[in-house]
């Protein structure tokens, strides 16, 4: 008789077992409940050898038999002694049971477990989903390999804001390169030829052929999407499928110019932060999408041209795409016969949005829009003046075309409603429209609301151009503010304020004789709301205070941010009539480093209001060295100005 325990330990049985003598060198399975089986090993000696039997303590020999027999190096159901016994055979039911994972064992029990119950199916489909998650997976890791793989050609200029540190790089790059190429017989050469028409032959298959099908289908994918991260999502995976031989391709040039619109226009939407956009710009996608834009601009349209050039203003502002903006100058010259009103403001808006100066292009733009200056809205003509005062960009062929259409003063009226106006840098470039008149067209009126008349006014201010017929029918209609309340609470109407406030100045100052300023209650109101600090707070950059620091060492009395009648002057010598402007990146085009009109209208006006002007620029200031330099360099643009 023998008896084995229990393994649970919730309960101890004893259960009677009964051996066959030939059965006590074996191993046999021993069933328990729950039709479990667990190998069992033949108990025949325990009485011999255990102390759990006995009751008696263990002595040394056992207790190295144990040892031995735990490890595996002995026979457990041998007698003889451990040196002398020779290597008996293991049972085959040993040999599969040791050979087991007691975790594969545990899991097959399981699922006979489950399939007794009838839940075989559920489990199937949670296997076949994992399945299909993970051959998801690997199908993104070989996309992202194949855009890594398209992506090693293209080449990208960016503007951040230190343009010569970046030129001084890229000369010794060039430098280093030209180097290179010399050595091993110009094998360096012919791999970047190579690699050269790998790219054109990648950038070939984004044109060609089209499937207006799977065109209209992605059309409608972008223009439903609410985020310009899902965008970019859905015209990146486009990408990679025509990178990998998707045929042709879907992404048409106005699917390009619509996915590019559509994620400036959300980042307008939801106030994107510009440090947040830049960080958005910098990420592959997005860099292969604007290069993708790029490659196929000449084939966009008019409408496509200007939707491009918008998004670009609005994602990248004045920190990026300079080269990408060179290219679209390009291509928008070449098109712009074809330009409608919208085109040429949009278009006009955005390099000037983004500071970068295009003389012929602006000179083509002004040459259409004096031919269809009709057909101009009061937001499109607005902003046209104001994109083209705010570059300083010639536009007298233009500013001739609108006196003689608007030769009426009843022409020109004034929107006293308090609606909601979008910003005159921006124009909704998805309805655009033609207007086409029949026959002889009725002389056309423009309503204007507060803030386009500031901006068309302050636009003239900075021509130079005040003794204009149009300025004087827009001026006039200033006098419908008069019972109008102009808060200072509002930006709107602080930023129309001064505006305003800074035109009367230039009007009395220089204009005297046209009698067209303003005064009484209405200036009183401009004036009040023009010297609130509400959002009129004013910034010293590091440059000026590094300069104000080395006027201090001059020995002159320098008197720091004087205000005056519209401006705040950096530094003056009151008793000398000195004015002193320190001019940093803001007041000059990104590309060619000539001065904005804004700045050209300060320096105007300060120099009209009989101050002797002084301006000291950025661009010199960085090409001197030391201290010691930049103060012989101050006394010396001070020395004709003080005698």
């Amino acid at each position: 008789m023998e008896f084995l325990l229990n393994p649970f330990p919730t309960q101890t049985y004893l259960k009677p077992l009964i051996f066959k003598p030939k059965q006590v060198h074996s191993l046999s399975l021993v069933k328990l409940r729950g039709g479990l089986e667990f190998p069992r090993r033949n108990l025949a000696s325990l009485g011999k050898n255990s102390s759990i039997s006995t009751g008696n303590s263990v002595n040394d020999d056992e207790m190295e038999d144990w040892e031995l027999e735990f490890v595996g190096e002995i026979d457990p159901f041998s007698y003889q002694a451990p040196k002398k016994r020779k290597k008996q055979e293991k049972s085959r039911v040993l040999n599969d049971e040791e050979g087991m994972d007691w975790c594969l064992k545990a899991r097959k029990m399981a699922l006979k477990s489950i399939e007794s119950r009838g839940l075989a199916h559920k489990v199937e489909d949670l296997i076949k989903r994992k399945k299909k998650k993970k051959k998801r997976l690997a199908k993104k890791d070989e996309i992202s390999k194949e855009v890594e793989e398209i992506e090693e050609g293209f080449d990208f200029e960016e503007d951040n804001g230190n343009e010569d540190f970046d030129n001084q790089i890229n000369d010794n790059v060039s430098r280093l390169r030209d180097t290179v190429s010399s050595m091993g017989d110009g094998m360096f050469l012919e791999k970047k030829e190579k690699a050269m028409e790998e790219l054109v032959q990648k950038l070939a298959q984004f044109s060609g052929p089209s499937d207006r099908r799977k065109e209209v289908n992605l059309n409608k994918d972008i223009i439903q999407s609410q985020t310009a991260e899902e965008i970019l999502e859905i015209t990146s995976e486009m990408i990679m499928a025509v990178g990998k031989g998707l045929s042709p391709s879907p992404l048409s040039p106005l699917n390009i110019a619509t996915a590019l619109h559509r994620i400036a226009k959300n980042m307008e939407k939801v106030s994107m932060p510009s440090t947040r956009r830049l960080a958005f710009t910098r990420q592959r996608e997005m860099s292969m999408l604007i290069g993708i834009a790029m490659t196929a601009l000449p084939e966009c349209s008019a409408q496509g041209v200007s939707n491009i050039a918008w998004a670009l203003s609005k994602i990248g502002g004045d920190m990026l795409f300079l080269s990408e903006m060179d290219r679209v100058a390009e291509v928008a010259l070449a098109k712009v016969a074809e330009f409608n009103s919208q085109n040429v403001a949009n278009i006009a808006g955005a390099f000037a949005t983004m500071r970068h100066s295009a003389l012929d292009l602006f000179e083509g733009l002004a040459k259409r829009a004096a031919d269809i200056i009709h057909s101009f809205h009061e937001q499109e003509l607005a902003q046209m003046l104001w994109a083209f005062a705010s570059l300083y960009e010639p536009a007298d062929t233009l500013l001739q075309a609108i006196d003689t259409v608007f030769n009426n003063a009843n022409q020109i009226k004034c929107c006293l409603s308090h609606e909601t106006v979008k910003d005159d840098e921006e124009t909704g470039v998805e309805n655009s429209r033609d207007i086409e008149f029949g026959g002889i067209p009725d002389p056309p009126v423009l309503t204007l609301s507060r803030y386009q008349l500031g901006n068309i006014a302050w636009s003239y201010a900075v021509f130079g151009q005040l003794d204009r017929t149009f300025f004087s029918h827009v001026w006039k209609t200033l006098s419908s503010f008069e019972e109008q309340r102009i808060s200072e609470q509002y930006r709107g109407d602080v930023m129309f304020a001064s505006q305003v406030h800074l035109v009367n100045q230039c009007l009395k100052l220089d204009y005297s004789h046209l009698q067209l300023s303003i005064d009484g209650e209405l200036e009183s109101k401009i004036v009040r709301a023009w010297k609130t600090k509400r959002f009129n707070q004013k910034t010293t950059s590091s440059f000026q205070k590094e300069v104000g620091r080395l006027l201090v060492s001059t020995g002159l009395d320098w008197v720091r941010e004087h205000p005056t009648d519209c401006y705040t002057i950096d530094a003056v010598l009151v008793d000398q009539k000195v004015a002193l402007e320190i001019d940093g990146p803001t007041h000059f085009s990104r590309n060619t480093g000539t001065p904005l009109g804004h700045t050209i209208l300060k320096r105007r006006h300060i120099a009209a209001s009989g101050w002797r002007f002084v301006s000291l620029s950025y661009q010199e200031w960085e090409e001197l060295e030391g201290e010691v330099e930049q103060l012989e360099y101050l006394r010396k643009i001070l020395k004709d100005h003080l005698g």
